[in-house]
């Protein structure tokens, strides 16, 4: 983009229709729809524009299997400028990580996992010798562009015999570093009554919408006391969807009784990607539409409020003067069939489908 583009017509979620000016990789300009002026224009009628789409939640790390894919794949590809890896490297291989992402288009950024060894293997809180402080320590000083946070997945098949300590481990990681936690939550023990009240303000749940009996509702879908309490205090929800950890009657429970995610996440992997149920960003975002909420509180979801938690405001701004980082996509209203975690059906009127993004420079048109 050396010359002076022109993204003609494009739409705000508001449904405000201008066009973007950019020169050489910088937004120069936002006009009324028909105004902008330079070398080329994008006929961008009928398309909707944001800040460039935030993941809060993927497994980028392709050497890891099963919980592995390529940063670009379910980056740019789909329509999504920033991916952050949600632990898939502790501080043995956080090193390759980042080197994967200088060479990738796609904005990355990581939660490193507690574990040293990350998902290489995936019981990896099982041996409490793998939570390494001095070396998760020198990670986190090493990598401070990378590393937004701490993750520790909490469930029966990660940590095994060790209960909580896990978690209390990843605590006082989190006083040593200066980092937040993100937390996966699944399968008991340990009892989700007893996970959450360890996390305070700013930490993440993630697959808070999960529908295993260890979740955060109760058989008649009203939450926990433990989960209002977190919401109170300042704890962030995060969906993760994943093959495993988002249900639509979760869902609809906890729209019913105020309780909404502050971001969704996919929680996307080669696997779920490729045979679903997550395929992308853009379809984890139409289940939103489906249950209700509207194209501008969906989208925050993925932009403002993602680039908030990150403290990357401008991440999650469209702002001349600021590096051009969009996201497009459209709407359309005919029906389809989206799935959860569980196999549930349900019709959606409304399904979005990203069309391009422009992200260092470069547009890239699908």
């Amino acid at each position: 983009m050396e010359q002076t583009t022109v993204l003609r017509q494009v739409k705000l979620v508001s449904g405000e229709e201008i066009d973007i000016v950019i020169t050489k990789g910088v937004i120069s300009g936002i006009t009324a729809a028909g105004e902008g002026k330079g070398d080329a224009v994008w006929d961008g009628r009928g398309t909707y524009v944001s800040s460039g789409w935030i993941d809060m939640h993927v497994h980028a790390f392709p050497e890891f299997d099963p919980y592995g894919d390529d940063i670009d794949e379910i980056g740019v590809k789909q329509g999504v400028t920033t991916i952050v890896d949600a632990g898939s490297c502790g501080a043995d291989r956080i090193a390759d990580l980042a080197a994967s992402g200088r060479a990738a288009k796609t904005n990355l950024l990581a939660f490193m996992n507690i574990s040293r060894i990350g998902l290489q293997r995936v019981d990896e809180l099982s041996r409490l010798e793998w939570i390494d402080r001095g070396k998760a320590i020198e990670a986190a000083q090493t990598y401070p562009e990378l590393i937004v946070g701490l993750k520790a997945r909490i469930s029966r098949s990660v940590v095994k015999e060790s209960g909580l300590e896990p978690l209390r481990l990843a605590r006082g990681l989190s006083a040593d570093t200066g980092l937040p936690l993100m937390v996966h939550i699944g399968s008991a023990p340990p009892d989700i009554r007893d996970v959450i009240p360890l996390l305070e303000k700013g930490d993440i749940i993630t697959h808070y919408l999960n529908g295993k009996s260890n979740n955060l509702f109760d058989a008649d879908g009203r939450p926990l006391k433990v989960l209002t309490d977190a919401v109170r205090r300042g704890v962030h929800l995060d969906v993760g969807h994943g093959t495993a950890s988002f249900s639509f009657r979760v869902a609809e429970d906890a729209k019913r009784h105020g309780i909404h995610p502050d971001t969704i996440s996919t929680d996307i992997y080669r696997g779920n990607r490729l045979n679903g149920p997550v395929y992308s960003l853009a379809n984890v975002l139409s289940k939103f539409l489906s249950l209700g909420y509207s194209l501008e509180e969906t989208i925050s979801r993925v932009t403002v409020r993602a680039a908030q938690w990150l403290g990357r405001p401008e991440l999650g701004r469209i702002q001349v003067g600021d590096a051009a980082n969009l996201s497009l996509f459209t709407v359309s209203g005919e029906s389809a069939q989206l799935v959860d975690s569980e196999g549930v059906h349900r019709t959606a009127g409304q399904v979005i489908t990203t069309k391009g993004v422009v992200i260092h420079g470069e547009f890239i048109v699908f």
